[in-house]
């Protein structure tokens, strides 16, 4: 259904599409310099009253912000989401050597993932030599409280939020138990996975942190349950973290050393 909204139509149809692209050209004319009103509609072809109601509902969501007599400039929102991407292209850069190093050492699939509006975001990917099928995907967001990658996000943030989380993913499990087993993991420096998120896969996963200490993303060893006992969890837990230290430590990080 289409919804009106400033007078602009948006949906996943051609005018919601027309509407973004549109959106999008006034954002890259503005980043060119094109900043008043009546410079914008000349460079787009559009009528000023176009032009008008499509930079008031990019400043309404931050994207551009205006100034009398100056016209408009880039909003706030778009050096949020430009120093995300630097981040997160950083770190994916920074990560990739030590995933495939990690996968070829133990055949298994290798994640590396990140906080983002309440999920785990997955960046990249490795997928191991043996022959099962993990249905994660670059590119995916899957639910903090059942995944290895997601409570190792979670690692640093107070247990007010876990429980948070774990109302918001719905998760099945046992609160109480599953509460006990992060103070565990928090303290242990490792998460575990265990067939909560998929059936018959499990996961070890540990933070990695920045220069600053902060969490900044966290990597993974999953496999099937057949290969992922217990004991073999525990042996992996240290390998692991030490991959995420060296990520770390590429970052700037050098607590512990």
């Amino acid at each position: 259904m289409d919804v009106e909204h400033n007078g602009l139509t948006t949906s996943g149809g051609a005018a919601g599409i027309q509407t973004m692209m549109r959106g999008l050209d006034v954002i890259e004319a503005v980043s060119d310099g094109t900043g008043t009103l009546n410079e914008l509609a000349e460079r787009l072809g559009l009528t000023r009253s176009t032009t008008h109601r499509l930079a008031a509902s990019l400043g309404e969501r931050g994207y551009l912000a205006f100034a009398p007599r100056e016209g408009y400039r880039l909003g706030s929102k778009l050096l949020a989401l430009g120093h995300l991407a630097h981040a997160q292209t950083d770190l994916i850069q920074t990560v990739r050597p030590h995933l495939e190093a990690l996968s070829d050492q133990t055949g298994d699939a290798v994640h590396c993932g990140v906080l983002d509006n309440g999920q785990a975001l997955y960046l990249d990917k490795m997928p191991g030599r043996r022959r099962i099928t993990i249905s994660s995907r670059v590119g995916d967001r899957q639910p903090l409280s059942s995944t290895g990658l997601g409570k190792a996000l979670m690692r640093d943030h107070h247990p007010d939020y876990w429980r948070e989380r774990f109302a918001a993913d719905r998760n099945g499990a046992d609160p109480v138990i599953w509460e006990g087993r992060m103070h565990d993991y928090a303290a242990a420096g490792c998460a575990f996975d265990l067939e909560e998120n998929e059936d018959q896969i499990r996961c070890v996963a540990p933070p990695v942190r920045d220069a600053a200490g902060r969490v900044v993303g966290a990597i993974s060893v999953s496999s099937a349950a057949q290969y992922m006992s217990d004991d073999r969890m525990n042996a992996l837990s240290p390998i692991v973290a030490q991959t995420a230290f060296a990520i770390g430590h590429d970052l700037g990080w050098s607590q512990g050393e």
